[in-house]
């Protein structure tokens, strides 16, 4: 492909060269650069691309493209663009054929929910016998291939790969989670969504490396509604308004509100020995009845969410129905079946609001007790533990304090951050550090009408110890432990 074709999107300045030559990959690793590569300076958290230019060039790189002045050198073409990761984004688009023009895509953003929403699209999708593809916080899923997540939103140049990847495979539709750290790093500029989703939203990744502030978190999530065609909007949250600022999209809204275009009425917790789940009715633009097997109000949104979308793709009733009645998400208030008698989930909340959230939800369903098992990661924020610890042991009849991703700490030392905030709250607790033992406590002193849940690693199969990943996986140390009984 020439270098010109892959920047025709782009407002650039040719600072030195030939836009038209041709180039044999597009690159923004130093460590792959290579003959007849164009390399873009992506500037980091960690390092700088611009520091690699002379590297990059004895490799091989016969065009840069850079957003700062820099030195320059010989026989390379040299582009300056006001944004690299911006030009990057384009550039991946192009240089894959922009193959998000050949799938319908559908953005999910928001706080909470978008990863339980994009698999009850994906479902309710596959039932009508689309192929539809997933990017999100589990695994990006690309026909029967299934890889792991090192980010929400990967960088833009995995992100047009997996596109071009997903088209090759024959998918029809992408879902995935357009976080705002993507949303402000451009990695999904070069193409317009047909659908963006908004879930919620609430205070999160504001600090360091992240989000200056709120208003910043809440500006990069808007930015969906001015790159999408049409825009699906809870409407019962309080920053609807804001969210939609600028917009360019067609809106539609859901909620329990009588202003929603679709709306929950009638919401019954469902709750007998070993399952908790959830019922209501759809009104407005649909009209029917919904039984859903994943408990929790906001699972009422997840689904009114993936209900709207489902609207526009003409999903018959009956499928979206027997779609929600057997709708799973890994992690995410996962039931597990262990017993008639007590229920059994594994969720991933790991800091304080998803926790209170959580336990919140499941206080609704009046347990006889409400056990809680979780632990919190090494070489994160002290103040997290004390905040989980106090929260659990003011909503959870009993603690089960034990080992999570200790990281480079000693599990013991996590563990007694923990139960500094437990004790500032009235619940029992006791302390097993190997997270085993700890779920097997639970079980073997489990009792009828009991709620247990393991929180803390959801989706993960893994423990994190010493720089080491080691195997490890929640849902498989329950069912050993009911082996072994």
């Amino acid at each position: 492909m020439f270098l010109d074709k892959m920047l025709e999107k782009l407002e650039y300045t040719c600072l030195q060269g030939d836009v038209h030559i041709s180039i044999t990959e597009l690159v923004y690793d130093s460590r792959k650069a290579g003959k007849g590569h164009v390399f873009v300076c992506i500037t980091g958290a960690i390092s700088d691309g611009h520091a690699y230019i002379q590297e990059v060039v004895e490799k091989g790189v016969v065009a840069i493209v850079v957003e700062k002045d820099v030195p320059m050198p010989k026989n390379v073409t040299v582009i300056r663009v006001e944004n690299t990761r911006q030009a990057l984004a384009y550039m991946s688009a192009a240089y894959f054929e922009n193959p998000a023009e050949r799938l319908i895509t559908i953005g999910i953003t928001g706080t909470k929910g978008k990863t339980t929403t994009s698999y009850m699209i994906k479902t309710f999708l596959e039932n009508t016998g689309k192929k539809v593809g997933l990017i999100g916080t589990i695994e990006t899923i690309i026909g029967d291939k299934v890889i792991p997540a090192n980010n929400t939103t990967p960088e833009s140049y995995i992100l047009q790969k997996t596109f071009a990847q997903m088209v090759e495979a024959g998918c029809e539709c992408v879902v995935m989670e357009a976080s705002s750290q993507g949303l402000m790093l451009h990695r999904m500029d070069g193409f317009t969504f047909d659908y963006g989703i908004f879930t919620n939203l609430e205070p999160d990744h504001i600090g360091e490396n992240e989000h200056k502030d709120f208003d910043d978190y809440l500006s990069c999530k808007s930015k969906l509604f001015r790159q999408c065609k049409v825009g699906l909007v809870n409407i019962d949250d309080s920053h609807a308004e804001r969210i939609l600022q600028g917009h360019t999209c067609e809106v539609e809204t859901y909620g329990f509100s009588e202003k929603a275009d679709i709306r929950a009425t009638d919401v019954k917790l469902v709750h007998r020995p070993g399952y908790l789940g959830i019922a209501y009715r759809v009104e407005g633009l649909m009209n029917f009845d919904v039984d859903m097997n994943i408990p929790g109000k906001f699972n009422v949104y997840n689904s009114l969410c993936a209900i709207a979308l489902c609207r526009h793709f003409e999903v018959e009733t009956t499928k979206i129905q027997k779609a929600l009645h057997s709708v799973r998400v890994k992690g995410r208030v996962e039931l597990v079946p262990v017993s008639d008698q007590y229920s059994v989930m594994i969720d991933y909340a790991h800091n304080a609001m998803s926790l209170q959230s959580l336990l919140t939800t499941l206080r609704e369903y009046n347990p006889k007790r409400l056990i809680c098992l979780f632990g919190c990661g090494g070489n994160r924020s002290r103040s997290r533990r004390f905040e989980m610890g106090e929260i659990s042991s003011n909503m959870a009849d009993l603690t089960v304090v034990t080992s999570d991703n200790p990281r480079f700490e000693e599990p013991q030392d996590i563990i007694n951050d923990i139960i500094e905030g437990v004790k500032k709250g009235p619940g029992k607790y006791v302390e097993i550090i190997d997270r085993k033992e700890a779920i097997r406590y639970c079980i073997d002193n489990a009792r009828e009408g009991d709620v247990i849940v393991i929180a803390g690693k959801g989706h993960e199969d893994y423990q994190e110890i010493k720089g080491v990943k080691y195997h490890m996986d929640d849902r498989e140390l329950v069912k050993d432990i009911l082996a072994e009984r």
